[in-house]
């Protein structure tokens, strides 16, 4: 590596962050690559902090709405397809995500969207945690309105302030929060479908021929399945949800290989196995409090919880139903804000220039969601969550189709590049793939296209995602992943090189290698986030000679 020796020495630090930005224990590097240093946890630990965030209920709610809508042989087969179409796109996912150290929007700007490119999709990826925070926390107000008599515009109130105390803290709270409700989450999930095994032995058999409420029939409809599988695959966003855990993952070695493996593999697309399964479980047990309570309140997971528990606890199936439903969207809900805030940190710093810290975007998102639960968005679930899911699906199966595709065909880097200093604005491979594929979709939603195509819409925005992302890369010939080689830590290096910090010549703060670039405007290491928030650069290193200049005095870099 060569110094410019004829570039001035930097000058005092230009920035000092604020107090809560600059605290890393809560800040849980927001924006930043997770440095080997602070990924304090074991494989299992970050595994079972993830899987500990999917114990929400809208799955039970989602489950049962498309077998009420379309019947057993549809929905159940709308549910178990869009669960692999999830685990699929999942794989690769995750295991970017743990083996990079970055969250879904730093992989999402490397894997063919660009540095502005993901910035829609950061907003994509926030709607998501603020609609199904708000329907989770519609849950839990109807167990507290049933349980305690707490009228549900104050439970909605609750549900949102209650989680702000543990997503304040960050990933240390979070992890030691999932890990202490488990016993009572996972006794409250398997309680019911016991008690009907032994009280109700014949309702399965009975369910499997259930022709739902609208009069969908008991047999298998295309219309139906392409339906119910639209709504199953809302739920694709939720590897964004895992990969801000999956994060932390502490470096793959001959040692840890297996568990590793393992855990990537549980924690990113395994979700989805107890998810499917939760959203059967769901609806049968709405099916069998179908008669009981009616639809309005079977489509509510705190009633089918409370009548599966009679037979056994009676009058106290009503405590021990609220006692797991709150439990279970406490759980979920501090992952929804705290994946929230992360999006809006992504977001506003690249809008604004500007990063007063993680912590104060948790009350934007919860600011919106306490508005959807007071405007009752849980009666309009179906449709919600149908639209919603063509432009999730788009962007998912883009970034999916890059990291499989077009860097094994080597129309992309070998590695995941995330920071500004490198990348174009936009790469048209995955954010043309997904503008493309998510707005055609749409069309086909609101029926454009016809009846067979508006059902089909998430498969039509999957399908174009994935064709046309390798398509354009391969046009374009891969010239928008990189505007400059990164010839500092480009490719992977080994954990030694890796783990080396560099101070930053802006805020004066070591980061590792990963986080660093070199720049001219500076004339030394920047580190990622100060490269961000840098709104008077106008981005000289790549342009001219200086795009090539290496300015980093640091060790040689050993590729893998």
């Amino acid at each position: 590596m060569t110094d410019t020796a004829t570039t001035p020495a930097p000058g005092p630090p230009a920035r000092s962050y604020a107090k809560l930005a600059a605290d890393e224990s809560r800040e849980d590097y927001s924006l930043r690559y997770a440095p080997h240093a602070f990924r304090r946890w074991g494989p299992g630990t970050v595994a079972g902090t993830a899987l500990g965030g999917i114990a929400y209920l809208a799955d039970f709610a989602i489950g049962a709405s498309i077998v009420f809508a379309y019947g057993f042989t549809s929905g159940a087969a709308a549910i178990l397809a869009a669960a692999a179409v999830i685990f699929l796109t999942g794989i690769p996912i995750a295991r970017a995500c743990a083996t990079y150290g970055l969250d879904m929007d730093l992989v999402t700007r490397g894997a063919g969207f660009g540095y502005f490119g993901s910035t829609l999709t950061s907003l994509i990826y926030a709607s998501f945690t603020f609609i199904f925070f708000a329907l989770e926390g519609s849950i839990m107000a109807q167990a507290m309105h049933q349980a305690f008599g707490l009228p549900v515009e104050i439970g909605y109130l609750v549900t949102t302030l209650i989680v702000i105390p543990v997503v304040f803290r960050g990933m240390g709270a979070l992890a030691k929060v999932q890990a202490w409700t488990q016993p009572v989450w996972l006794v409250g999930l398997a309680l019911p479908f016991l008690v009907l095994a032994f009280e109700a032995p014949d309702s399965w058999g009975a369910f499997t021929h259930f022709a739902g409420t609208e009069g969908a029939g008991a047999g298998f409809s295309w219309i139906g399945f392409g339906f119910g599988t639209g709504i199953a695959l809302s739920l694709i966003a939720q590897i964004g949800e895992q990969a801000d855990y999956l994060r932390f993952m502490p470096a793959r070695t001959a040692e840890n290989r297996r568990r590793w493996n393992l855990a990537v593999l549980a924690a990113g697309p395994g979700w989805v196995v107890i998810g499917a399964a939760k959203q059967l479980g769901g609806a049968f047990l709405a099916f069998v409090a179908l008669e009981a309570v009616g639809r309005t309140h079977a489509l509510e997971p705190i009633a089918p919880q409370i009548e599966a528990l009679r037979p056994w606890l009676g009058g106290l199936a009503l405590p021990a139903a609220a006692l797991f439903v709150i439990v279970s969207q406490i759980k979920i809900n501090v992952t929804n804000a705290y994946s929230g805030s992360l999006s809006w940190s992504n977001f506003f710093s690249r809008i604004t220039h500007r990063h007063p810290g993680r912590v104060w975007y948790i009350f934007l998102n919860l600011g919106i969601a306490l508005t959807l639960m007071e405007l009752n968005m849980f009666a309009m679930l179906g449709k919600l969550l149908g639209f919603y899911s063509n432009v999730g699906i788009a962007w998912i199966v883009a970034v999916a189709a890059d990291l499989v595709i077009n860097k094994r065909l080597g129309l992309s880097p070998p590695y995941i590049e995330f920071k500004r200093a490198y990348l174009y604005a936009v790469n048209p491979a995955g954010f043309g793939a997904m503008v493309i594929a998510s707005t055609v979709s749409i069309l086909a939603f609101f029926g454009l296209f016809g009846t067979g195509a508006e059902a089909f819409s998430t498969f039509i925005a999957a399908g174009l995602a994935l064709v046309l992302c390798p398509l354009i890369a391969l046009a374009t010939r891969g010239k928008y992943y990189l505007a400059r080689p990164n010839t500092v830590n480009g490719p992977g290096v080994e954990v030694a090189d890796i783990t080396a910090t560099h101070t930053c010549s802006v805020c004066e703060t070591a980061y590792e290698l990963p986080d660093i670039a070199d720049c001219p405007a500076q004339a030394g290491p920047i580190c990622s986030l100060c490269c961000s928030l840098d709104a008077t650069c106008g981005d000289v290193c790549r342009k001219g000679s200086a795009a090539g200049a290496v300015i980093l005095p640091m060790p040689s870099v050993r590729r893998v």
